[in-house]
């Protein structure tokens, strides 16, 4: 969710050939770059399409992951946080990467509301990486 020009999403497709890789951003311009460097990877189980968080996104995920694009304000990353539980398949992920100073920390608060747990994956230089599990 925010694929921005694709690097997360084209790693999972590249990682896992056999899954379908879903990838949703507002920006076309955006779009255009993660289509055309899953073009020039070989990547052919991407689909990027035009969505607003989930507006656009139907049906189970087994994993959800973003970079929520901080700057477009509280309200649209934090609905991308605590929106994801309606998208996951049971026993499905959520994970986020977000900087400790762009709210790391209540990121991590709104999924255990949420999903009923969150936890650190890791972290270095500011950057978190969080994961909750849809029960």
């Amino acid at each position: 969710v925010g694929c921005g020009y694709g690097p997360i999403g084209l790693f999972a497709a590249k990682k896992w050939p056999d899954r379908q890789v879903d990838m949703v951003d507002v920006n076309e311009r955006a779009m255009d770059l993660a289509r055309r460097n899953a073009a020039a990877n070989g990547i052919k189980n991407a689909n990027v399409f035009a969505s607003d968080r989930y507006q656009k996104v139907s049906g189970q995920y087994a994993m959800i992951v973003t970079n929520p694009p901080i700057r477009a304000g509280k309200a649209v990353w934090s609905d991308i946080l605590t929106a994801a539980g309606e998208h996951l398949a049971k026993g499905g992920l959520l994970l986020v990467v977000i900087q400790k100073k762009q709210g790391a920390p209540s990121a991590k608060k709104m999924l255990a509301a949420s999903l009923g747990n969150c936890e650190i994956l890791t972290r270095d230089k500011g950057y978190y990486i969080l994961k909750s599990v849809k029960k």
